[in-house]
């Protein structure tokens, strides 16, 4: 017997937060703050969660949320104090959107 392959119902359009309804304004901090806490937990992983709390300044509550994801707890600016003191030095780097790329050449 043949299944019938489920079609999506939805197809992203290639931005996750902008799928979910988010502003632009509010897409645009998304994104960085999840590009940061992903960078962070890399790094923060070479730590146990008793040497997190001392490097981050922080309780074992806290630490917890920032390993587990849950980025809506931290500003951007907790974020980017964690990333210092566990030796990542961020920055914003700015692009041409593609389309303007494109059309540019």
């Amino acid at each position: 017997m043949l299944r019938k392959i489920k079609e999506p119902e939805h197809v992203t359009a290639g931005d996750v937060f902008d799928d979910l309804g988010f502003s632009p304004k509010k897409a645009a901090s998304l994104k960085l703050k999840a590009q940061l806490q992903s960078e962070i937990v890399k790094r923060a992983s070479q730590y146990s969660r008793e040497q997190l709390q001392t490097v981050l300044r922080e309780p074992q509550s806290r630490v917890s949320d920032l390993m587990t994801g849950k980025i809506a707890k931290f500003s951007l600016d907790i974020l980017v104090f964690y990333a210092a003191q566990l030796g990542i030095q961020p920055e914003i780097k700015t692009t041409e959107p593609r389309a303007l790329e494109a059309a540019h050449a």
